[in-house]
């Protein structure tokens, strides 16, 4: 674990605490879990570090890791946050890393909601981030985006919290972002798919 997402995780853990305790009516949950975020190539090759040789712009795949957290003014409405990123893979010969963040309203129906489970839709903006490493200006110079490259997007989202105990959950989640402009890919709209682990704070 990073020590940044060791700081964010503390971070968080002391402001679930502390909402709880000034808004016992609202509940909080915090989770972190893995998953996948799909985009396809834009199927150009780029003579990268001018040597003549090509090197092939990908698709958007593999282990994406994600943070979340909710915050609940009654039993069906409330407001999230969710971070995704993966770790550093080859783009046209460069390394980058990519990132989705989303704020969204979030809406759990009584109908879904029983003690063992609750369904939430959510519904929100964000911003799409990449990040890339490289050895010179030169190279960089031939990759679009580089040395960086961040996006507004708008995210739709549905998932269900399965508790295995009172407090503690399962959090499989199905988000479908559009990026606006996202020219590094394919493809502007990026689904993800995750399963992650969780636990609810002021749960009643």
């Amino acid at each position: 674990m990073t020590p940044i997402l060791r700081s964010t995780l503390k971070t968080t853990l002391v402001l679930c605490a502390f909402s709880w305790s000034t808004v016992r009516a609202q509940q909080v949950d915090a989770y972190l879990g893995l998953g996948t975020a799909r985009a396809s190539s834009t199927g150009q090759s780029i003579n990268t570090f001018g040597d003549g040789t090509l090197y092939a712009t990908p698709a958007m795949g593999g282990v994406f890791e994600n943070f979340g957290l909710n915050l609940f003014v009654n039993k069906q409405v409330g407001l999230g946050w969710t971070a995704s990123w993966r770790a550093a893979h080859d783009y046209a010969g460069l390394q980058y890393r990519a990132a989705f963040h989303t704020f969204d309203a979030i809406f759990q129906p009584a109908k879904l909601r029983t003690k063992r489970s609750a369904t939430e839709f959510r519904a929100g903006i964000g911003f799409a981030s990449v990040h890339f490493d490289f050895g010179d200006q030169q190279s960089c110079d031939q990759v679009p985006g580089c040395p960086s490259s961040h996006r507004v997007l708008e995210h739709l989202g549905a998932a269900t919290r399965l508790y295995v105990t009172d407090h503690v959950f399962l959090r499989p989640a199905v988000d479908i972002h559009h990026v606006n402009n996202f020219f590094l890919f394919g493809n502007n709209w990026v689904p993800r798919y995750s399963l992650s682990l969780g636990y609810s704070f002021g749960k009643q």
